[in-house]
């Protein structure tokens, strides 16, 4: 897995907390708790789950149209809704 390099700048009361508390739950280091914890957020918290093959955007897609013609969902968030339970 290629890796890049980046400079993150944090308020001081706010490093010594992420310091202590990488030390604290065994982190190695900030850095490895900064990777985590954006990790955690970017994909675990996700909403959306990516993982969606052409195929299947396809099906969800045809879905919608169906659905609209036959007027069995109407508004933008009821489509919603129903997509994302």
């Amino acid at each position: 897995m290629e890796t890049e390099q980046i400079n993150l700048k944090l308020p001081k009361n706010l490093l010594k907390a992420v310091e202590d508390y990488a030390r604290n739950y065994g982190y190695r280091n900030v850095q490895e708790l900064a990777a985590e914890s954006l990790r955690e957020k970017v994909f675990e918290n996700n909403e959306f789950d990516e993982s969606f093959t052409e195929k299947e955007i396809e099906l969800i897609d045809s879905l919608i149209e169906l659905s609209i013609k036959k007027k069995a969902i109407i508004l933008e968030d009821e489509i919603n809704k129903t997509l994302l339970g």
